[in-house]
């Protein structure tokens, strides 16, 4: 009970991140005027997503730190603290900063920052790492829109995470679903709307589709 009632505290933070937000814009047009204001809001709110950012990846370490391959009963601590942080994610970051940030620099820093191991070049239009530790994005790889790197799964009352691996220029098409064991080895493609069940390993340089997923051609 007092762990769930801990959940409320990310919604306080966003709450006071829409405040501060309000309250600068209104400073900075009683000082000056509406025109400045407006002309300075993106940069306020830039400075309120980094906030919003930093506050979830504080709260994560904090609250649960490194997260590693493991089995954990349903009805423990761990489970009820990964909650709390998750908590974090999508109703401070994600209000203020992931969903605006998708698909940039900045995001991949973000998501590091979570533990996710992400190499150059990536494009991630995703914040859905549920255990951002157990992600490996490899250089040049593409999550899309939509998609889900889950790396847990919940079976008779057990939470079973794994790891999930992109290799060097992989592609998760848009809406995908990736389950923990899951890799796409280098150059592999998973076409939209498609299901990668736990433990499938995608050879490199092929095409799949599907859910679950099956052959879809090979790439030339």
């Amino acid at each position: 009970g007092i762990v769930e009632t801990c959940r409320i505290i990310p919604i306080i933070v966003t709450f006071g991140i829409g405040v501060g937000v309000l309250l600068t814009l209104q400073t900075i047009a009683i000082r000056f005027n509406f025109w400045v204001a407006g002309a300075l809001s993106g940069v306020v709110l830039l400075v309120a997503g980094a906030v919003a950012g930093v506050v979830s990846v504080v709260a994560k370490c904090v609250v649960v730190g490194r997260t590693t391959a493991v089995e954990k009963p349903l009805w423990s601590s761990f489970v009820w603290l990964n909650e709390v942080a998750d908590t974090f994610v999508e109703t401070v970051a994600a209000v203020w900063f992931a969903r605006a940030a998708s698909g940039t620099v900045m995001q991949n820093w973000w998501l590091r920052g979570l533990g996710a191991k992400i190499g150059r070049g990536v494009w991630c239009e995703t914040y859905w790492l549920p255990e951002a530790d157990l992600v490996t994005l490899g250089k040049g790889a593409t999550v899309n829109r939509g998609c889900v790197v889950q790396t847990h799964l919940f079976h008779d009352r057990i939470m079973r995470m794994d790891t999930v691996t992109l290799g060097e220029g992989a592609t998760l098409g848009p809406h995908c679903v990736a389950l923990p064991a899951a890799e796409l080895g280098a150059g592999a493609t998973v076409g939209p709307a498609s299901l990668v069940v736990r433990g499938d390993v995608v050879p490199p340089s092929t095409r799949w589709q599907g859910n679950p997923i099956s052959p879809w051609g090979k790439l030339d």
